[in-house]
């Protein structure tokens, strides 16, 4: 009965305002061709003032019985047919579709050959799979095509008045290949889909789910949308225990989001972790940038993949291998033997990867406080031997990389930092202020004063404006403390002297409160009626906060002269003040450290670990401070 109303009625469907949670439709309705495509955010360059019929005809309902072509796919064949009939001709219709070529081609088809309705969804799934074998130009002008053949809007409606009797996997592989092909999402046909699958959701099976999923993911918010990721969150929760394939869990991990309920993220890494026999390479790769997708960080899945991309790395490309660096520093995750086997795995294959990639690795490890000792070696020696191949923006990358990691190139420092400055020397006159302030502080983070670009930063520097932003400005007057603190502290012999204004330096930070912990365990260290003198929050050079200083007459003798005592600076230093598994400083708190020693002090440094018991606290610091040899239950 349905089925004969629909037929019947052609205006019927567009009257059913319950289908959809957009705006009403409208005969003869029109949408403007500012489409969205999956493979790029640039829209299509259509003729200006083009539009494009998507819905909505009734042509005195001639047309829209003809369009809708409706045919129930378990309907009984015709009485001079025979069931081995219709399956020749539906082969006999694939073998042609296989043969197109482009959009346009399969639009050609239908024109003789008019679809049922499983070959509508067979139809639109084959445009979208030949669209992406194309170029970026070649695409463009296809989809251009498509959208201004007039077959299209034919198998539109077909699409949308054959939507019901759909099975749900053609639903799902239509819905997904109309809004790649870059159908208007709000269109009438996208609304009336999203709306069929809502009805038929829970009859979804893996498959089925999987592919909406794709689906949603690229698609934007709206009513409908938002409920079917609604109603798809409680039936995965419901079909979990029977998903047996590992792509499809991810697909549906990435659908459920950030959004999703603890509880319902840990039973999707339950059984993720009851599938990890099952991991490919591709897998592994994929289920890190999943769990990045969702904020969802499991220590244990983690480490299922790492290990799975270790044992597998050689044959990598480029791009999987930098989006898992990427995801690991999104979620926090830091595994120094998975970093350092993919360091030396693109160390020993240089030749294999552009001056470009090698720079994203190198930022994405600096990114992750990690340095990776082989490919910083083999890169320190490529620049020596090329330096002028490196644009400027390869120049403040490598400065920016070697100085934040304060990696030490040992005999090969000197010719690096040369052939580095060398190379920033033929930019400058079309530096801009930024650039050379970037260049000119890692540079002092390295200790190294290039003087033309110093000469060239300071001559400028009166005439530069701060950026406006406080956050920024606050940024770019610490690079200037810095760079003053380094002349006058450093003394490098340069030309001529030179000195940063005053008036780019801004204000001193305002002294931190003292920390507490620390506070009780150095109090506690140096114990009642102790020699030593204590003094905390100390602020030096209106730029370096020092924790604590004790000051501790030679050989624990009082009223010894002032000028002979010893100076400790204590300062507490998170984690991500060392390069990440070592405990080597990084950039600033390296040159603070050697700033202290030329002022004289002896500094010590005190980590989170070090603070975790108050009573081992005081017995390490009071060792670091004095000098005394550690016990051996100290690590």
């Amino acid at each position: 009965m349905r089925l004969t109303l629909r037929v019947c009625r052609p205006s019927f469907l567009w009257q059913q305002r319950r289908f959809l949670a957009s705006a009403p439709c409208k005969v003869a309705s029109f949408y403007e061709q500012r489409t969205k495509s999956s493979w790029g955010s640039a829209p299509l360059s259509w003729h200006a003032g083009r539009t494009v019929r998507f819905s909505c005809h009734d042509d005195g309902g001639r047309r829209s019985g003809e369009l809708l072509g409706i045919e129930h796919s378990a309907s009984p064949p015709d009485s001079d047919g025979t069931a081995s009939d219709e399956r020749h001709r539906g082969a006999g219709f694939q073998e042609l579709l296989q043969s197109c070529s482009s959009p346009s081609d399969v639009l050609d088809l239908t024109c003789k050959h008019p679809p049922t309705v499983r070959q509508v969804s067979l139809c639109l799934a084959h445009m979208w799979s030949s669209a992406k074998k194309m170029s970026e130009e070649q695409r463009r002008y296809e989809l251009r095509l498509t959208f201004q053949h007039p077959e299209f809007d034919k198998l539109l409606h077909r699409a949308m008045g054959s939507a019901a009797h759909m099975h749900h996997a053609n639903l799902a592989y239509t819905l997904l290949s109309a809004v790649s092909l870059g159908v208007p999402e709000r269109s009438r046909v996208v609304q009336t889909l999203l709306r069929t699958c809502q009805e038929k959701l829970n009859d979804f099976d893996e498959k089925s789910l999987s592919i909406l999923a794709s689906c949603l993911e690229q698609m934007d918010s709206s009513p409908n949308v938002d409920a079917l990721k609604e109603g798809m969150r409680l039936v995965v929760e419901v079909q979990l225990p029977r998903i047996k394939g590992v792509v499809a869990l991810q697909t549906m991990m990435r659908l459920l989001g950030k959004d999703a309920p603890q509880e319902l993220k840990s039973k999707l890494e339950r059984k993720a972790l009851s599938m990890a026999h099952q991991f490919t390479l591709p897998n592994a790769q994929y289920m890190i940038f999943t769990m990045a997708t969702m904020g969802f960080y499991s220590k244990p899945l983690l480490q299922v993949c790492s290990k799975k991309i270790l044992d597998d790395l050689h044959g990598i490309p480029f791009n999987p291998l930098y989006r898992v660096l990427l995801s690991c520093r999104e979620l926090s995750y830091r595994d120094a033997v998975l970093f350092t086997g993919i360091s030396d795995y693109i160390a020993s294959n240089l030749d294999l990867w552009s001056n470009k990639q090698l720079l994203l690795f190198l930022s994405a490890f600096e990114n992750a406080t990690f340095a990776p000792a082989a490919l910083m070696e083999v890169y320190a020696e490529k620049v020596i031997a090329d330096p002028d191949a490196l644009t400027l923006r390869d120049l403040l990358c490598v400065v920016k990389v070697y100085s934040y990691l304060n990696f030490d190139l040992q005999h090969r420092r000197n010719p690096f930092l040369e052939s580095v400055s060398r190379a920033l020397d033929s930019y400058l006159p079309r530096m801009s202020g930024l650039e050379l302030l970037k260049s000119a502080y890692c540079l002092c983070l390295m200790g190294h004063f290039p003087p033309a670009l110093l000469e060239r930063l300071l001559q400028r520097s009166a005439a530069e404006r701060p950026p406006s932003d406080p956050s920024l400005r606050r940024g770019w007057e610490k690079m200037f403390q810095t760079v003053d603190l380094c002349l006058r502290l450093d003394r490098p012999p340069l030309p001529l002297p030179l000195s940063v204004p005053e008036s780019v330096l801004g204000n001193p930070d305002p002294s931190p409160e003292v920390n507490p912990r620390l506070s009780r365990s150095l109090r506690s260290a140096l114990g009642e009626g102790a020699e030593a003198a204590l003094q905390e929050t100390v602020l030096l050079e209106k730029f370096y906060t020092i924790d604590a200083v004790v000051t501790t007459p030679p050989g624990g003798e009082r009223g010894s002269p002032a000028e002979s005592s010893q100076r400790t600076a204590v300062i507490y230093v998170p984690n991500s003040g060392f390069c990440f598994g070592t405990s080597r400083p990084r950039g600033s708190l390296a040159v603070k450290i050697r700033h202290l020693k030329i002022l004289g002090y002896t500094p010590v440094l005190v980590t989170e670990q070090d603070l975790l018991r108050e009573e081992e606290a005081a017995d390490i610091l009071r060792r670091r401070i004095f000098s005394e040899p550690p016990t051996s239950e100290e690590p």
